[in-house]
C-alpha cells in the first residue's frame, strides 16, 4: 500500500527562514540527484540545514494523521559523474565509491546520510516531477503547480525525460512513472495506489507540480 519512488527527497532549511521537505521525482538523467547536489553546493550561502532523505528510490506511506511521509531505503547519493560540478566528486574521493569512470553513464556514490535519517518519516511539503527537456521562459517561474490531481498523474505517469546518453535510448523518451523498478510491472496496481496519494497530497495542502531542470537541453548541463 505505499508508492515506490524513483527520485530523491531533501530536508532544506533556509538561512532566510522557511523549512521544506521536498521530493524530486524522475528517471535517469532528469536531474533529480543533480538538484540536490546543487543545494549542496550552495549550502553555505543559503541553507542553515540540508539533510537528503533519499536520493535513488524511496517511498511514501499515509500517516495516522492522514498526511503523507517519505522514507529513504539508501544512504548515499548516486550521482552521474558528468553532471557533477567538475572535480567534486574527487574531492570526495577517500569515501565515495565509482562505477566505470572510464565509460558513458559513470556513477559516483558518496555517503550523505545517517541511517536514522533515512528511516525516520518526513512530512511531505513539495512533490515535484524533475522536468529535463523544457526550457525555462524569460526567467519566468522554474516550478509548475497543478491545480487538478488528473493533470498531476499525467505527467507523473508519463515519465517523460530527453535522455542524456546515460542508456542506450536517444530523444524524448517516456518510462511510467519513471519507475522501471515494478511500477510498469504491476501497472494496475500501482496506478489505484498512485492516484489515491495524488489526491491525498493535494487534500493536505502539499505543492504537487513539476521543477524544470534544463539539464537535458544542450548547454545547460551544468547551469541549468
Amino acid at each position: 500500500g505505499m508508492l515506490p519512488v524513483h527520485g530523491a527527497m531533501a530536508h532544506i532549511d533556509l538561512k532566510e527562514g522557511g523549512v521544506a521537505n521536498v521530493i524530486l521525482m524522475g528517471d535517469s538523467g532528469a536531474g533529480k540527484s543533480e538538484s540536490i547536489e546543487a543545494f549542496r553546493i550552495l549550502a553555505d550561502e543559503y541553507l542553515r540545514e540540508l539533510i537528503v532523505v533519499f536520493d535513488d528510490m524511496g517511498s511514501l506511506h499515509i500517516g495516522p494523521d492522514g498526511n503523507v511521509y517519505g522514507i529513504g531505503t539508501e544512504i548515499g547519493a548516486f550521482l552521474r559523474l558528468d553532471d557533477l560540478e567538475p572535480g567534486f566528486a574527487y574531492k570526495e574521493f577517500q569515501r565515495s565509491i565509482f562505477m566505470n569512470p572510464h565509460k558513458t553513464n559513470a556513477r559516483v556514490v558518496i555517503p550523505v546520510t545517517p541511517y536514522e535519517d533515512v528511516i525516520r518519516p518526513w512530512k511531505v511539503d513539495m512533490f515535484l516531477y524533475a522536468n529535463n527537456y523544457q526550457m525555462v521562459a524569460n526567467e519566468g517561474a522554474c516550478i509548475r503547480v497543478f491545480d487538478d490531481p488528473e493533470d498531476a498523474l499525467q505527467v507523473f505517469s508519463r515519465g517523460a525525460r530527453l535522455s542524456k546518453g546515460t542508456t542506450d535510448e536517444q530523444g524524448l523518451v517516456y518510462t511510467y512513472f519513471s519507475n522501471p523498478f515494478g511500477a510498469i510491472q504491476k501497472r494496475e496496481k500501482h496506478e489505484e495506489i498512485a492516484g489515491k496519494f495524488i489526491n491525498r497530497m493535494m487534500e493536505t495542502n502539499v505543492i504537487v507540480g513539476e521543477l524544470l531542470t534544463q539539464l537535458g537541453l544542450s548547454g545547460m548541463e551544468q547551469k541549468g
